[in-house]
């Protein structure tokens, strides 16, 4: 009988611990979740421990222990956004064919997500002014995240032309590099200089972008 005894006790606080790291993480998600609706406006050198504890109504220790550094709180921001990209851009897309269905809807996605940060911010384009010449982790994570993303495009193209419905011969990096060229354009115009067809010219681009590599 003894012998049972601690093991019960054992069983309990084990329990207990679940619970506590269930909602440290349930914490954590939500400064992240607040860092990304401040780091969409400010950009990533925006955030603050001090702004993140206003917004989520915590003390700046508690912040604080959840990341340790500011710049783990942006590498987390990084990691949460291309998680999130993942989910509205890209797993969608791969619903459709391999070949000019599964680029077009990568592209249509890709630009719906834009049109809605036009009014925020895209941190992929904003961290890249941020960042472009500050060498570090939390550039490290902007850019493995923006070249998973063009290597899945890329790869998109690939299919394109293995599946004979782009040209042969067709360059897949310069496809790739006019394609990403409209989504930075189509930024810098309508979110910048607020120019109005945007939207229509970059869905424009890219069918002349196809008719030009097509088979």
């Amino acid at each position: 009988m003894p012998l049972t005894r601690p093991a019960a006790k054992s069983a309990h606080a084990s329990t207990r611990e679940s619970r506590a790291l269930h909602k440290g993480q349930q914490t954590k998600a939500a400064i992240v979740d607040a860092a990304l609706g401040l780091a969409a406006h400010a950009g990533l050198e925006g955030l603050s421990i001090g702004a993140l504890a206003d917004a989520t109504g915590m003390s700046k220790s508690g912040v604080f222990a959840h990341f340790g550094s500011r710049e783990e709180l942006q590498i987390s921001v990084v990691r949460e956004y291309h998680h999130r990209f993942e989910q509205e851009v890209f797993y969608p897309a791969m619903q459709q064919e391999r070949g000019l269905a599964r680029l077009r809807a990568l592209f249509d996605n890709w630009m719906q997500r834009t049109s809605t940060e036009l009014d925020s911010g895209c941190i992929y384009i904003g961290g890249a002014v941020e960042f472009d010449d500050r060498p570090g982790p939390v550039r490290d994570a902007l850019v493995d995240s923006v070249r998973i993303w063009l290597a899945a495009v890329r790869r998109a193209i690939v299919q394109c032309c293995e599946s004979g419905q782009l040209r042969a011969g067709t360059n897949a990096d310069q496809m790739l590099f006019e394609i990403h060229g409209l989504i930075l354009a189509l930024h810098y115009e309508a979110r910048f200089l607020r120019t109005p067809g945007s939207i229509a010219r970059a869905h424009t681009g890219f069918d002349n972008i196809l008719a030009r590599y097509g088979a």
